[in-house]
């Protein structure tokens, strides 16, 4: 940690303490298997989630003790976090919580030189890199690192929340189920109103053994991990931006996307219609040939798709990855509901058949993953503007902005939240290789501008 310090120090935040906090009360020792849908992502890195906050800032140590307090109590119900992944004699992993535990390590940081502005106006992610822990730091690394990292970081006018979260114990529904219940105890419950479902194996139960303990072990991306140095390892160099698309121009793309709509066809939702539109575009910035393929990935809850259904509270990660391909030309010489009627037939036909296929395609060959592997020329779109980011309320405000950090990016990675200025407006995310991402910021036919 020591060398973390003087490294944050040569920038513009400096760390305050690193400590940790448990439960509020013992629990004993509790374990969990891990299952099918979990062991995929021990070769994917933390994921990383950063929130802004205006105000804060004047009452710092208080607002640091009411998150830690409040942290506490919420890891009561969820005390997985607070815990490390483990192998049981057969080598299969779990993930375990015993009292004796360090819990959830908590690093307090402040800096001069960042406002609520300057993170606000940030496209890409190099100034949240200081504010988020476990920058190049692998999952299954969680044998001997927390699950859990958060800092907070005192701003000129604000606070800024950075979140590193074990990707192989929790998907997106369950982190955002985590930071909902911690700052409703941080406004004052004294008690979550929907208690995480910890039987994971209650979706499956099927004992995997992998034989990976340490980073070398994983795929061959991740073996500099160790050393957090990802900028050297990504080639071509890649940039971020936000596209903030409003209510009116949400509308505007379904309406595009659904017309004309005959009385036979199924309507395409706007997550259909926004990811063909998305694809569209970025097919057209990459200058593809004709005869190349693209493929199109969306990460899928698959809660109410497995049999029995798992409640919306599973605490776990509960998706799997859903393919569409087919080759540029097509795309392009299309419109836009070409796509969308690829995508939607797509995820209409991942049933509990099909998701139990894949399972037991991978039960008999486990194959730990790059976090990139997500097929040629891809657009591969994660989070979801259903996520109700805006709300997490530790007690000064909703957030300014919700970004996630630099770990897991590649080229054609689309990260979805809700706008900002509420409604049906939607934040598009996009890491895309430089030369393809000037192009895309110069459409006008992708912005809706005209």
């Amino acid at each position: 940690m020591a060398g973390e310090v003087a490294e944050q120090k040569k920038s513009s935040v400096n760390i305050l303490t690193t400590t940790n906090v448990k439960p509020r009360k013992p629990l004993g020792k509790k374990e969990c298997q891990l299952v099918t849908f979990d062991l995929p992502y021990l070769g994917f890195y933390y994921n990383q989630k950063l929130l802004i906050y205006k105000g804060g800032e004047a009452e710092f140590e208080r607002v640091v003790e009411n998150l830690k307090d409040s942290l506490g109590l919420v890891l009561e119900d969820f005390h997985q976090l607070a815990g490390n992944l483990g192998k049981d004699e057969d080598g299969v992993f779990k993930v375990v919580y015993d009292d004796n535990m360090d819990g959830v390590e908590v690093l307090v940081a402040t800096t001069e030189e960042l406002a609520v502005e300057d993170l606000t106006a940030e496209e890409g992610t190099t100034k949240f890199k200081e504010l988020i822990p476990y920058n190049g730091v692998l999952n299954l690394e969680g044998l001997h690192k927390p699950l859990l990292v958060v800092q907070f970081t005192k701003l000129k006018n604000g606070v800024a929340l950075g979140c590193a979260f074990n990707h192989a114990i929790l998907d997106g529904i369950s982190t955002w189920h985590f930071m909902s219940s911690w700052a409703g105890v941080c406004r004052g419950s004294t008690s979550i109103s929907v208690p995480p479902f910890l039987e994971r194996t209650k979706a499956r139960n099927t004992r995997v053994k992998l034989n990976i303990s340490q980073p070398s072990d994983a795929p061959e991306h991740a073996k500099s991990a160790a050393n957090g140095d990802m900028a050297a390892k990504v080639d071509p160099p890649l940039r971020e931006k936000v596209f903030k698309f409003s209510e009116s121009a949400i509308d505007q793309i379904k309406s595009k996307v659904n017309a004309p709509q005959s009385e036979m066809s199924k309507p395409f939702s706007t997550f259909q219609s926004l990811s063909a539109h998305v694809w569209h575009a970025i097919t057209r910035a990459r200058q593809l040939k004709p005869e190349d393929y693209t493929v199109f990935t969306v990460f899928a809850d698959c809660r109410k798709r497995v049999q029995p259904p798992m409640p919306e509270s599973y605490f776990g990660n509960l998706i799997q990855a859903i393919f569409t391909v087919t080759a540029a030309g097509l795309i392009l010489a299309n419109p836009p509901k070409f796509g969308a009627a690829m995508i939607q037939k797509a995820i209409d036909m991942h049933d509990s058949k099909a998701i139990d296929a894949r399972n037991k395609e991978w039960e008999s060959n486990p194959i730990i993953f790059q976090y990139k592997d997500a097929g040629a020329n891809c657009v591969a779109v994660g989070s979801s503007p259903r996520f109700k980011v805006y709300d997490i309320d530790f007690g000064w405000g909703e957030p300014e902005s919700v970004r996630s950090g630099s770990n897991n990016r590649f080229d054609g990675m689309v990260y979805l939240y809700p706008g900002k200025i509420g409604g049906r407006s939607i934040d598009v995310e996009i890491s895309l290789e430089a030369n393809a991402m000037e192009r895309l910021e110069k459409d006008n036919e992708f912005l809706m501008e005209v």
